[in-house]
C-alpha cells in the first residue's frame, strides 16, 4: 500500500469515526430516562453559553461539509443536481414526517428540527459550492476555496441580516467543513496539522468575539459558528489520527458502524425512543433504575440512555457486515 493510499485511508476512516462521535453523542443527548436528571455536560446552554451538547450538530454539519467537499472533483450536470436536490428534500421531508409522528397536529410543529436543517444547510452549501466551482478542461467541477471562504466570511459579518430572513447561519459550518476537505486534497502530507491550526484559530476567534457577541446555539451568533467550527476542525484532526493506528481503528469500530450509517442510526434512535414512551416502557425503565440507584438519579437517567445507544448499534451491526448503508 503506498503512502498516498494510505494517507486517503485515513482521511476517510477520520470522517467515518468522526461522524460516528457525533451521532453516538446525539443519541446519549436525545435519550435519557428523565429529562429532569441529566448531567450538564449533556444538556444545551439555556440561552447565552455553550456545553459540549451545544457541539454536536454543528459537528455534522462540519462532517457534512467535509463530505460533500470530498466528492469533488465531479461532473456539475443535471445528474447532479437532481442528487442534491432528492437528497436536501428527503431529509427535509423525513424531519417533518418524524415531527409529525412524535407530535401529531400542527401547534407543537418545528419547520426548522434537525433534519430539515441538515437538509437545507446541505441544499444550499451544495448549490454554492457547484455554482462557485471552476471546470477543468475535461468538464469536471473543483470547488474553489476562495469563493468558499468569501462566503463564509460574508456570512458571519452579514449575520443579523441574515437572521432576519433566512434562520441557517449554521451555513458557515458546512461550508467550513468543506474547506477542510479541500486543505487536505490539496497536500496530504500536512493536512492534518493544517486543520488543526486551523481549528485552533477559529476556535479561539469565537471566544474572543463572545464578549461583544455571545455564544448562543439557539440564535447560532457568528462566535457560535467560529467556536464549533473550530472545536470540530480539531475533533475531526483527532479521529484522523485515531484511524491511522489499526489497534485504535479496531476498538473504535462501533464508531464506525454508526458513522456508516449515520442517518439511520439517529432516525432508528428516535423511534425506539418514542417507542419506548408510548408503550410505558421508559417509564417503567426509569422507576427500576432509580430504585436501583436511588443516591444517583443523573447515572439512572445517563445508562438508559447509553442502552438505547448499544440497541442502535446492535441493530446496525448486522446491516453494516452486509454492506447496507442508507445513501440518500
Amino acid at each position: 500500500m503506498t503512502e498516498g493510499r494510505m494517507e486517503a485511508g485515513a482521511r476517510l476512516g477520520g470522517l467515518d469515526l468522526f461522524r460516528g462521535l457525533t451521532v453516538a453523542f446525539m443519541i446519549l443527548v436525545n435519550t435519557p430516562a428523565s429529562w429532569a436528571h441529566v448531567w450538564w455536560p449533556l444538556a444545551h446552554a439555556e440561552w447565552h453559553g455553550f456545553t459540549p451538547t451545544d457541539l454536536v450538530f454543528p459537528a455534522f454539519l462540519c462532517a457534512m461539509g467535509v463530505a460533500l467537499g470530498l466528492s469533488f472533483p465531479r461532473r456539475a450536470d443535471a445528474r447532479l443536481w437532481g442528487r442534491v436536490v432528492r437528497r436536501a428534500l428527503l431529509l427535509i421531508l423525513i424531519g417533518w414526517a418524524w415531527q409529525m409522528l412524535a407530535r401529531p397536529g400542527l401547534a407543537d410543529f418545528r419547520v426548522f428540527g434537525v433534519l430539515p436543517r441538515l437538509g437545507l444547510c446541505y441544499g444550499l452549501a451544495a448549490a454554492l459550492a457547484i455554482l462557485t466551482a471552476r471546470r477543468d478542461a475535461d468538464g469536471r467541477a473543483h470547488l474553489s476555496a476562495p469563493a468558499l471562504g468569501i462566503a463564509s466570511v460574508v456570512l458571519l459579518l452579514g449575520y443579523w441580516a441574515l437572521l432576519a430572513f433566512v434562520p441557517v447561519p449554521a451555513l458557515v459550518n458546512v461550508l467550513l467543513g468543506a474547506l477542510a476537505a479541500l486543505l487536505w486534497k490539496a497536500a496530504p502530507e500536512r493536512a492534518t496539522m493544517r486543520i488543526l491550526l486551523a481549528g485552533i484559530a477559529l476556535a479561539a476567534l469565537g471566544l474572543l468575539l463572545a464578549p461583544w457577541l455571545p455564544l448562543n446555539k439557539k440564535l447560532w451568533t457568528s462566535s457560535f459558528a467560529l467556536l464549533t467550527s473550530g472545536l470540530s476542525a480539531i475533533l475531526f484532526t483527532g479521529c484522523i489520527l485515531a484511524a491511522r493506528s489499526a489497534a485504535v481503528r479496531k476498538v473504535l469500530w462501533p464508531l464506525d458502524v454508526l458513522g456508516m450509517n449515520a442517518i439511520l442510526g439517529y432516525l432508528l434512535s428516535l423511534l425506539l425512543s418514542l417507542a419506548a414512551m408510548r408503550t410505558g416502557f421508559q417509564a417503567w425503565a426509569w422507576n427500576a433504575l432509580a430504585a436501583l440507584l436511588p443516591g444517583n438519579l443523573l447515572l439512572a437517567s445517563f445508562l438508559f440512555a447509553l442502552a438505547a445507544l448499544l440497541l442502535v448499534l446492535a441493530l446496525l451491526i448486522p446491516l453494516h457486515r452486509r454492506g447496507i448503508h442508507l445513501r440518500l
